[in-house]
């Protein structure tokens, strides 16, 4: 896709993304330490349309970001955007189990502690076990949420990959720009890491430093794969039903030992670092094979 952006541009697009989307991800942090989880959950959906706020105000042009999709001899990339990050949140979770079983909670305790009394209660007055209650968010994350998940990732998505991934592959070639652009989407994220525990809790081993970094290497990661569906299926929605079907998957981070929770930086989720192992596996896959094709 042609270039839409020229410097100074990018660095007013980098200005307010990063301003605005901080100063959001701090007071929602601020809500969050105050228990008032349900206000952080909002300011951060919120906060996910910095990036095309920061489009608008850097003067990028909407026009040629793939609006209107035209899906002609490209819907399996439909099916491939909501399949492909349930199979490698899967394949990560079954990787970091395997290496280590006796982490590995099949009665789900962390997701009991995260529903609390009230929510097992309410659980229990619409006649749902914990069991069909996980049941009907696996069938709703390969159906519904992706695509609901969709209208609150165009707001990153227009930033990420409509404007700033277009510059970043121009100017520094197509793989550099894709690393370059996903630390920066990474680095994005880190205030809501540092305050309020946004991926990895507050006291994971290597605690605030590692997480950091790790979130980085899978942002990378993730922006690689999402910028290809993105070039594959020309429209922004495909980047967006892409990203918006990995934020649908989080019941893997559930199937860790409470016990263990210190060793988020590690897995099952798949920004965890062994949790990232089969994502890591199919992006730079792919970028070789790009890179063949191109040569």
């Amino acid at each position: 896709m042609e270039r839409k952006t020229d410097k100074k541009q990018f660095v007013i697009y980098l200005a307010v993304a990063f301003g605005l989307g901080w100063i959001i991800q701090i007071i929602a942090s601020l809500f969050a330490l105050k228990g008032n989880v349900s206000m952080f959950g909002y300011l951060m959906m919120g906060c996910m349309f910095a990036p095309l706020i920061a489009t608008l105000a850097a003067g990028i042009p909407f026009k040629g970001m793939g609006w209107i999709p035209h899906l002609k001899g490209k819907i399996r990339w439909i099916f491939i955007a909501i399949l492909v990050p349930a199979i490698l949140h899967l394949a990560g979770a079954a990787l970091y189990f395997l290496i280590f079983p006796g982490q590995f909670d099949p009665e789900l305790n962390l997701m009991k502690d995260s529903l609390g009394e009230a929510g097992m209660a309410q659980l229990a007055a619409q006649g749902l076990t914990l069991e069909k209650y996980i049941i009907i968010g696996v069938v709703q994350s390969l159906t519904t949420a992706a695509f609901i998940n969709m209208f609150f990732a165009i707001g990153e998505e227009t930033g990420w990959r409509g404007a700033m991934y277009p510059y970043l592959k121009e100017r520094f070639g197509k793989n550099k720009g894709r690393i370059i652009g996903g630390i920066i989407w990474g680095a994005w994220h880190w205030p809501c890491m540092l305050l309020a525990g946004y991926e990895y809790g507050m006291n994971y081993i290597g605690a605030p430093v590692l997480g950091l970094i790790v979130f980085c290497l899978s942002t990378t990661l993730m922006g690689i794969l999402v910028d290809m569906t993105y070039e594959k299926t020309g429209t922004i929605w495909g980047a967006a039903l892409f990203h918006g079907a990995i934020n649908a998957w989080t019941i893997y981070a559930y199937l860790l030992k409470p016990e263990f929770a210190d060793r988020s930086i590690f897995g099952p989720s798949m920004v965890g670092l062994i949790g990232m192992v089969p994502m890591a596996a199919l992006a730079i896959v792919m970028s070789l094979k790009k890179g063949a094709e191109n040569a």
